[in-house]
């Protein structure tokens, strides 16, 4: 008898002890593919079984969540969705997330391993702690100047300060309201299929994520590059350039908008934009020394995070010579970012020296201590300082004498540059127009802001589109920065 009940016993081990294996094989060794399991729902009730960390900008929050009782418990909202869209992005229960809310889903999330009082304990149980918030760079003020601004045009708006690469507005027009798409229901597929039938693509990012022939603000860049070599000394001094101008190795002949651009010397042909003097400038200057400069700019970039990705600005790399005399004014394959032209403006005003953007303050716990925070990025040189000094110069004529006149502001230092960007078969498209620029107030030591304006649907003649539609714009958010004495857009 005592035989059979050892037996037993060792049987009930021994099953013991296999079904502690199989455990171990299931929640260890198979782990993975049960997690990535379509059937799975315990990962998507988990994740939204908690209210959502925050995106605050100027110190308040922008977003939220709200308890719906269901199964996925905790549903995305936003305030005043269509202003911060470009900035937020959605997070959907169908279709995912975007943007910021993307970009730092780990701490919104509550999944940063940091957030959890015994990381490595976390990593084992796999608990999900209350996210963390994440604070913005933005600047209110600028942020809504440069929405207003757009109302009603399909565009985009991107501003920063020089000194430091804080991203002080990001708007794109048309925009979208990312609340409907929170749930998962039918209202949010409805909203996703008229969200994507929509024609002027309203989930589109202009500011970061669409290129454009950036046209005459390019030749900043131009003049950088021709001052760094050594080949204009002195401003005022007339230049060798036909009008019109024929293409090297063509029979093509690029005109100007402007009057009086033949023989004009470089502070004119900034002031009034005359094409055919940067072409030849470009030209002299050469493919390699172009590039060069372009490059240190950030074009050619395609790595550049803010922290969500941003789309790569071209300057063509093999070029003839008649390709480079347009590339030089902003045509031919030159494309930029609205946000590349902001960085182009704002290394002009640091003096030639450019700091990335950001788009991050820091992210902090959900008690409101530091996570981590992000501080300015390091510098490169774009220019020499000297080279700098006189760009300012010239953008500060462009505002003053020349086409920017509707970018003054009175009490304020302003340099600017217009840009009309022809496009289309044999240019037949509505010209972009854009402007550029940058602003000190009479009580700052250095520029505050550097502003991109582009717009796609400036409807006007060519040779004013810019000045009158763009740099307005450019002017509100500028003036909104300046009349506000906020030393940290994101605290």
């Amino acid at each position: 008898m005592t035989r059979h009940i050892r037996h037993a016993g060792f049987f009930c081990a021994l099953l013991l002890v296999a079904l502690l294996l199989n455990a171990a094989r299931v929640q260890v060794v198979q782990a993975p593919a049960y997690d990535r399991n379509p059937a799975n729902r315990r990962a998507d009730i988990g994740r939204y079984q908690q209210p959502r960390g925050d995106i605050l900008v100027g110190g308040l929050p922008v977003t939220g969540s709200k308890d719906t009782g269901e199964h996925l418990r905790y549903e995305r909202t936003y305030t005043n969705g269509p202003l911060y869209a470009p900035v937020t992005g959605f997070a959907s229960q169908l279709y995912g997330t975007t943007l910021l809310e993307n970009a730092e889903d780990d701490v919104l999330s509550g999944t940063h391993p940091m957030l959890a009082p015994f990381p490595l304990w976390n990593d084992f149980t796999r608990a999900r702690h209350r996210g963390g918030d994440v604070v913005t760079t933005l600047h209110p003020a600028a942020q809504r100047a440069a929405y207003r601004g757009l109302s009603g045009r399909k565009g985009a708006v991107a501003a920063m300060d020089p000194s430091t690469g804080r991203i002080l507005a990001l708007v794109s027009a048309p925009s979208y309201d990312p609340q409907p798409l929170s749930g998962n229901g039918a209202a949010a597929s409805r909203a996703w299929a008229r969200l994507n039938a929509d024609r002027d693509r309203p989930m589109l990012n202009r500011a970061v994520r669409q290129t454009y022939p950036p046209g005459s603000t390019f030749k900043i860049v131009t003049a950088a590059a021709a001052l760094d070599a050594g080949l204009v000394r002195n401003l005022g001094r007339p230049t060798d350039s036909p009008d019109p101008y024929t293409l090297p190795g063509t029979r093509t002949r690029l005109v100007n908008e402007s009057k009086g651009c033949a023989d004009a010397s470089v502070r004119e042909a900034f002031t009034f934009s005359c094409n055919t003097v940067f072409a030849k400038l470009g030209v002299e200057v050469g493919a390699a020394n172009m590039r060069k400069t372009a490059h240190a700019f950030g074009f050619g970039d395609g790595e550049l995070r803010i922290p969500f990705s941003v789309a790569r600005s071209t300057f063509d790399a093999s070029l003839d010579p008649a390709q480079l005399a347009l590339s030089s004014i902003g045509q031919y394959n030159t494309r930029a970012t609205p946000l590349q032209m902001a960085m182009v403006a704002a290394a002009v005003a640091n003096g030639g020296q450019l700091r990335e953007p950001y788009l991050v303050e820091r992210t902090t716990r959900p008690g409101g201590s530091a996570l981590a925070t992000a501080g300015p990025r390091p510098a490169r040189q774009t220019m020499s300082p000297s080279t700098a000094v006189r760009l300012r110069a010239l953008m500060r004529d462009a505002v003053r004498n020349g086409t920017g006149r509707r970018a003054a502001i009175p009490g304020a230092e302003v340099g600017g540059k217009t840009g009309t960007a022809q496009h289309g078969l044999g240019n037949s498209g509505t010209p972009y127009a854009w402007f550029v620029s940058w602003a000190r107030g009479d009580h700052d030591l250095a520029p505050r802001v550097a502003v991109a304006v582009v717009l796609e649907d400036a409807r006007a003649d060519r040779g004013g589109i810019s000045g009158r539609a763009a740099a307005p714009i450019a002017r509100e958010v500028m003036r909104a920065v300046l009349n506000s004495r906020e030393q940290q857009p994101g605290s």
